[in-house]
């Protein structure tokens, strides 16, 4: 249903914040204003005479007739300070979280080259979101038939489980264990991340070293992949995603990507083989519907257009000569059969074909920062969407009511 970009090597193993505390400062009548004001102008003061007089050799203490040991003292106590804050926020983030981190072992039987009957393993990660047993990972963990899933908990606790639900277009899915009491994952918002912002990620890496914690930055929001087993395998596209560098490894699949608040914010689900650090996650945002829905249900229910398409960035429609560098441009996917409206979807009966580009729903821009599949997050199945939409060259809106995803 999305796009097809760069080929990258979906995750799987087949082998046995606190914020920084504020200086409290103490007012003593109109002192302390008048003395910070009389520092800074003479702190400029000094700083321009420094460079009028060429003084490149000397510390600002000294040119200010100060103790440049004690400066420099000061300094790296400070910096020592940000950094001891940091590593805290790291320690207490990974602490509210980790327990509620949970290793997936896998186990089929397979007929081997000489057709023998021989036992597969794998592996993954999950996170525990109800107290009474819901375990939320990715479906490439938990999709093969005839497959045995046992949970174990980061206290040691073995559990068997069984898949509830699954939702092959997020990549998600959801495990069920018999138990009680268990230590949960907050949600946080992926919405709002930043750029450059502190995250991570804690997974049962290479299926063998469960709670492995690693540190990153989110790199990118937004990316499109196709993304596919480390052994090949059917392929899935997935839109929307958060790129990180911190490290995640096969058997990482499905553990959080979390915060410096500790607040689940992705899931982690896919890494670039041929390169290093560049990992994929799907954004909280973006399935929150899906997973309140088996919360309440017991399934996925999640609402769908019907449609095929490509995001438009400014090189295709260059390439193209489209009219708009931005939307979802409905086409049919490479694969025999796959249409670019499905027979019968929501996008059909509304009267969306194939080459229609979708600009906006409800006003709001479909572009490299809005996805398609971002915007549909937010809605619930029957509800009413305006697409606009160009349509044969001409602008049109079309009413859709979103129907469940089958």
């Amino acid at each position: 249903m999305s796009e097809t970009s760069e080929q990258l090597a979906a995750e799987s193993t087949e082998t046995p914040a606190s914020k920084p505390k504020r200086r409290s400062f103490r007012r003593r009548g109109g002192v302390f204003v008048v003395s910070l004001l009389v520092l800074s102008f003479v702190m400029g003061g000094a700083g321009a005479a420094m460079v009028l007089l060429g003084v490149t050799n000397y510390g600002w203490g000294s040119a200010l007739g100060l103790n440049q040991a004690a400066v420099d003292n000061l300094t790296h106590t400070q910096t020592n300070h940000l950094v001891l804050e940091e590593s805290s926020a790291i320690t207490d983030a990974v602490g509210k979280v980790n327990p509620a981190v949970v290793s997936i072992a896998t186990s089929r039987n397979v007929q081997n080259f000489f057709g023998q009957t021989v036992q597969e393993q794998g592996g993954g990660t999950g996170f525990i979101l109800t107290s009474d047993g819901l375990i939320v990972t990715n479906k490439h963990v938990a999709s093969n038939e005839n497959t045995t899933y046992t949970v174990f908990t980061s206290d040691g606790q073995q559990y068997d489980a069984q898949v509830l639900a699954q939702d092959p277009l997020n990549d998600l899915a959801v495990l069920k264990i018999n138990a009680t009491g268990l230590p949960v994952v907050e949600l946080g918002n992926s919405n709002d991340l930043k750029i450059g912002q502190y995250v991570i990620a804690i997974g049962n890496a290479l299926g063998e070293f469960s709670n492995t914690v690693t540190v990153g930055v989110v790199s990118a929001k937004e990316r499109q992949i196709t993304a596919a087993g480390a052994a090949g395998g059917v392929s899935e596209q997935l839109s929307g995603l958060l790129q990180t560098d911190a490290a995640i490894n096969p058997g990482n699949s499905g553990g959080p990507l979390v915060n410096l608040e500790g607040q689940v914010i992705g899931i982690n689900t896919a890494i670039a083989g041929n390169a290093q650090n560049i990992g994929f996650a799907i954004p909280i945002d973006l399935v929150k519907n899906v997973i309140q829905s088996v919360r309440d249900t017991g399934e996925i229910k999640r609402p769908m257009l019907g449609i095929r398409y490509i995001p438009i960035t400014k090189e295709i429609a260059q390439v193209n000569q489209l009219s708009v560098d931005y939307g979802a441009w409905v086409l049919p996917g490479s694969g025999t059969g796959e249409v670019a409206v499905i027979p019968g979807s929501p996008a059909d009966k509304a009267g969306i074909q194939e080459n229609d580009i979708i600009i906006q729903i409800d006003g709001k821009k479909i572009d490299d920062t809005h996805s398609l599949p971002t915007l549909l997050a937010s809605y619930n199945v029957g509800d009413t969407v305006t697409l606009t939409v160009l349509h044969k060259g001409d602008k049109e809106d079309f009413k859709v009511t979103l129907e469940a995803s089958k």
